[in-house]
């Protein structure tokens, strides 16, 4: 192998494919990047065999051949340089010789014969999505999926495509949230799948920075792959049945409250300096005096009552809340003002936004 490339891309493809890589691998292999340069294109693969993520850059490619290369090495090594042009060559003892207008540095590998295959997918079901859309979509989602493995899909993120549309659910059972995509070309029929929650995580960092427009997706039965611009991200999905969680959505509620984010988010953080001694645990009291207030109980720390303009319909209530889990999905939201719909203490909060009707987001309630 033989080759000559641009500082730029290389730092870009190693930054792209290095998301693959798991920090607990047992295969030695696995830490490292496969490296292959053919036709005119040199290509970039790494997997921690639930992901695995590809790229490829332009490259002058004098000689084909392939090797893998420590990733955390080859990236921090390749982000010092200053050199435009880089030359990549295989070495005696599958080292990897890079060099630059002032230096030579030799780098120890292994085999490409020892990296694992990425697998095809063959789709059963194909369609594609505005980037910015599902970039999107990831941020207000996934971020409300569990993080604990005993119930694997609700570490997931159920996608479900259903002619024109995709609606995208992300639950840990204490809240749930749904963002709603339209499709720009409608395909036959209706599929479900449950694609692991760091997946779409990686897939958000991938589709943040892209600027290709459309991202494809091929669905297997038991694989996804996502592609947009030069980069491909293939994952497992994962098996079982997602919860049947539209049930738990209220259809409407006794009061509505319209209010600022950023003037609700101000609140919530002052109020949770001392909620945090109370396992999170807030209340919110909405009257039709155009306020609504945020308090908690005392805490070994303190306690505080704070009061948010809002507008109201409906009649005067209380809700207990986990004030952390009302911070997350301010945090992530793009919108100015949002909707919280209460039925009763028993009952989920609901929050929407004030001016579209793609998102929902759901928690349950605090017992008192």
């Amino acid at each position: 192998m033989k080759l000559f490339c641009s500082q730029r891309d290389l730092e870009t493809a190693l930054n792209i494919v290095n998301k693959a890589i798991s920090s607990n691998n047992t295969l030695p292999v696995l830490n490292n990047i496969l490296v292959k340069a053919e036709g005119k294109k040199l290509y970039f693969s790494a997997t921690n065999l639930e992901i695995a993520i590809s790229y490829f850059v332009e490259a002058d490619v004098r000689s084909e051949g392939a090797i893998t290369i420590p990733a955390k090495l080859i990236t921090s090594y390749v982000s010092l340089l200053t050199d435009e042009k880089v030359e990549l060559s295989i070495g005696d003892g599958m080292t990897l010789l890079v060099q630059s207008s002032t230096s030579t540095t030799k780098i120890k590998g292994i085999s490409a014969d020892e990296f694992p295959l990425i697998p095809k997918v063959d789709a059963e079901h194909s369609f594609n999505l505005n980037t910015t859309e599902l970039d999107n979509a990831i941020s207000e989602t996934v971020f409300a999926a569990s993080t604990n493995v005993s119930r694997p899909v609700l570490a997931g993120v159920y996608f479900i495509v259903d002619g024109g549309d995709v609606k995208m659910v992300a639950t840990d059972s204490y809240r749930l949230a749904e963002r709603g995509m339209a499709l720009d070309k409608k395909i036959d029929g209706k599929f479900t799948c449950i694609i692991p929650a760091k997946t779409v995580s990686e897939l958000g960092k991938i589709t943040n920075r892209s600027e290709a427009k459309d991202v494809a997706v091929s669905v297997s039965k038991n694989q996804v792959l996502f592609k947009t611009g030069n980069v491909e991200l293939v994952s497992r999905l994962i098996e079982g049945k997602f919860p049947e969680y539209e049930r738990i959505i209220p259809k409407e509620g006794k009061t509505t409250v319209e209010v600022s984010v950023e003037d609700l988010s101000l609140v919530l953080k002052r109020v949770s300096l001392f909620a945090k001694e109370n396992n999170n645990s807030i209340k919110l009291g909405a009257t039709n005096d155009g306020k609504m207030t945020v308090s908690t109980e005392e805490t070994k720390v303190g306690e505080e009552k704070a009061e948010v303009v809002i507008k109201m319909e409906g009649e005067n209530n209380k809700i207990s809340l986990n004030s952390q889990y009302l911070l997350d999905v301010l945090t992530y939201i793009t919108d100015d003002k949002i909707k919280i719909e209460m039925n009763d203490k028993l009952s989920p909060a609901v929050i929407k936004p004030v001016k579209r009707e793609d998102y929902v987001y759901i928690i349950m309630p605090l017992k008192v």
